[in-house]
């Protein structure tokens, strides 16, 4: 076996959720990095031609977009259509669309609580519907969803019961799936990230009394960097994990290993 060709993604097409910015604009630059078309899917046009942009400054030129929100299933289903149509096939799927909520469970509004569930619990299973059922038709496909250690542990000192429950629920998503399509060919794992140097993460040094704890539970004692996770998003796509489906693949600094 030639090892180093276990990262080799040239000629596949892989559709990324949340793909303009993060992670999910580094997971897009580690994909096409490694030979594939890449498409990013995003809310905003304007965001999404920014990506575009950086991607090419970065050596990635074959991109592709679709602006859309991943809480429409109709335009899940439209795009999954049209790219398979348009591309000739779907390899791989990166869930990376998803928000977080800083609220206590009794001052969550309903609206904010139904807005979590829609965009990192439903829209996470119909992108996974659209796109995988494409991947099935021809018996070969790789989805990896973005889930969080706030999946796995309840986090602290901040209340954030809607974020924990919509990230257990893309772990069980994922099993179910992950066992549901296994004898179509199509693997489905997830990871678990900690604290990573995201926008979202690194705004809140403004508060220490959250991020000082949060190092300090790090066993590393830092925030991972986006192009760590998308290094982990490289290896659960592409051939070099072949035998893996299902898994929940922790990459936290050490965060749940207490």
């Amino acid at each position: 076996m030639d090892y180093r060709r276990q990262l080799d993604l040239d000629g596949e097409i892989a559709v990324v959720t949340g793909g303009a910015r993060g992670i999910g604009f580094e997971a897009a630059k580690a994909l096409g990095s490694c030979g594939a078309h890449v498409v990013l899917i995003d809310l905003d046009q304007g965001v999404l031609d920014a990506a575009v942009a950086a991607l090419a400054d970065a050596g990635v030129t074959s991109v592709s977009t679709r602006p859309l929100d991943v809480t429409d299933p109709d335009a899940l289903e439209a795009a999954a259509t049209d790219l398979a149509a348009e591309l000739g096939k779907i390899d791989i799927l990166v869930n990376s669309a998803g928000i977080a909520r800083l609220n206590s469970a009794l001052d969550t509004p309903d609206e904010e609580w139904r807005l979590v569930m829609d965009i990192n619990v439903n829209g996470v299973y119909w992108a996974s519907r659209a796109f995988g059922r494409h991947m099935v038709a021809k018996g070969k496909g790789s989805i990896v969803n973005l889930g969080s250690m706030s999946g796995l542990i309840v986090n602290r000192p901040q209340s954030a019961a809607s974020y924990m429950v919509s990230k257990g629920a893309v772990h069980m998503l994922t099993k179910a799936l992950a066992v549901e399509w296994a004898p179509m060919g199509v693997r489905v794992n997830a990871l678990a990230p900690g604290y990573v140097a995201t926008d979202m993460t690194l705004k809140m040094r403004d508060r220490p009394e959250l991020f000082n704890v949060w190092m300090d539970m790090t066993p590393m004692a830092r925030c991972g960097e986006p192009q760590e996770i998308a290094s982990a998003i490289l290896f659960l796509a592409s051939p070099a994990s072949s035998y893996v489906t299902g898994a929940i693949l922790s990459i936290d600094g050490g965060y749940t290993a207490w």
